[in-house]
């Protein structure tokens, strides 16, 4: 059967057309759209009316596209923007009225086990998925969860807590995030993971850059080791430039160039926290992962 599966995330609006067939999972598409739900969130912790109906619109959009690509099948879910915001029902609602389909809300801990269903393959293995609201670390096999935590620290959320740009700026936001990290560190590393695996624009995004690709070239994304010299490299390369510079770069997607640092700074807290010297990128997360337990059985034990 083929089935969709549409993510709202706190930086971005994601669909996976996917077949699900004799226990496999086959992609057969993916769609993305610029939608910061977490930037639309205002002083009271609500999504504000313009973000609802955008948000709407767009969801609507993908879930057409969906059907017109024969899926028999349409899902819905949330994590950290919603998950955080004060009017969650009103968004739900506006969603519902426009489109039909019914929000789930995912709590912390179900985001972090549905990434890092996506992004592995039943190896003992520890994952890192930072989003624009949260950072979500699993370590785990095909038979569970030893240890999954999600965190308030996200490439958005630390943007608007640290606005300042500069070196100096960058070395306040990986000290904040590793003081998050630390009471837990030690959970995480009492866990032997054969590797860990990085899922989210922060670890797209600093691939194609490490590689100096063009930003929108996909090949060599997906399975490419990050090491903790290129995170470091690119901090001090992008920390001191200002946005509109960044934006000028060909290697570094123009949606992320005001938030792309304040990622690196969380990925470079969970490396030296985790003492992790290279991580592998996944261009696979949630949204398989919402597949995979929804049906192919591949829930928590």
């Amino acid at each position: 059967m083929r089935t969709a599966v549409i993510g709202i995330g706190s930086n971005s609006l994601r669909m996976l057309l996917a077949d699900v067939e004799n226990g496999s999972l086959e992609r057969r598409g993916r769609y993305r759209e610029g939608l910061r739900v977490f930037a639309a969130l205002n002083e009271n912790r609500c999504i504000v009316p313009e973000m609802l109906k955008e948000a709407s619109q767009n969801i609507d959009a993908f879930a057409k596209e969906a059907a017109a690509q024969g899926a028999e099948t349409i899902h819905l879910f949330a994590t950290s923007a919603v998950r955080d915001a004060g009017n969650a029902d009103e968004f739900a609602k506006a969603i519902y009225d426009k489109t039909g389909l019914t929000l789930r809300i995912c709590s912390g801990d179900e985001e972090a086990e549905l990434s890092f269903l996506g992004a592995t393959n039943g190896c003992p293995s520890g994952m890192i998925d930072i989003g624009g609201g949260s950072t979500e670390i699993v370590v785990g096999d095909a038979e569970s969860l030893h240890c999954g935590m999600s965190f308030q620290m996200g490439a958005v959320r630390l943007f608007r807590m640290f606005p300042e740009k500069g070196r100096e700026a960058a070395m306040q936001v990986i000290d904040y995030a590793r003081s998050l990290l630390k009471p837990y560190s030690e959970k995480y590393l009492a866990y032997p993971a054969q590797e860990w695996i990085g899922v989210g624009g922060t670890f797209t995004t600093t691939a194609a850059f490490t590689q100096r690709k063009f930003w929108d070239d996909r090949t060599n994304i997906h399975g490419f080791e990050l090491t903790m010299r290129d995170i470091t490299e690119a901090i001090d390369m992008l920390a001191p430039m200002p946005v509109p510079q960044r934006k000028l770069l060909p290697f570094l997607q123009p949606q992320r160039a005001d938030i792309i640092v304040h990622g690196l700074c969380i990925l470079s807290a969970c490396m030296q926290e985790l003492n992790l010297e290279k991580i592998i990128v996944s261009e696979y997360g949630n949204l398989e992962g919402f597949v995979k337990k929804q049906y192919l059985n591949k829930a928590e034990k």
